[in-house]
């Protein structure tokens, strides 16, 4: 039941892009000096539809008309300006995300067998702790905690099913 709920909450996010998306991602490209061209807006519509951080083959493959190489140059530059977010996880290929100022918070699960990542919105419950506890962290060195992503390792079905590592 928690496995439909999360796949659930993960199709949410997903549907959940604010409307205003490509407005405020040209706004941010233009304060650094870039263009929103074509191919970086078809990046942010794949990434945007899809309810998972993905590799770069992945966002060429969900987009045929994307090319490798402009993809990893177009990713470079869409994170520079916090569009996007790079996760680095134990595969050979980075995985990218809008940043959560174009979705929403987040978490993510990531399969230590094959790395797929996947995102998960945890409940209200946990997030006002996770808050409680950001907040009575000890401050005497200056640092002022801001937000958290939290990452859940485990096994995916498929590779518990196949017997994990």
């Amino acid at each position: 039941m928690a496995k439909a709920s999360n796949r659930s909450r993960s199709n949410e996010r997903a549907s959940s892009v604010p409307e205003d998306l490509h407005p405020t991602v040209a706004a941010s490209l233009r304060g650094a000096r870039q263009r929103y061209s074509t191919g970086r807006r078809a990046i942010v519509e794949v990434l945007a539809g899809s309810g998972r951080p993905v590799t770069a083959p992945e966002l060429v493959t969900m987009n045929p008309a994307l090319s490798v190489s402009s993809v990893y140059r177009n990713l470079a530059v869409l994170e520079q300006v916090g569009v996007v977010r790079r996760l680095v996880t134990h595969e050979e290929n980075a995985r990218y995300e809008l940043a959560e100022e174009f979705s929403q918070h987040h978490d993510h699960m990531i399969c230590e067998g094959c790395g797929i990542v996947t995102d998960y919105l945890p409940p209200p419950r946990l997030e006002l702790a996770m808050g409680r506890a950001l907040a009575s962290i000890p401050r005497s060195d200056g640092f002022t905690p801001r937000a958290h992503h939290l990452q859940i390792l485990g096994l995916c079905g498929r590779c518990a099913r196949a017997g994990g590592r």
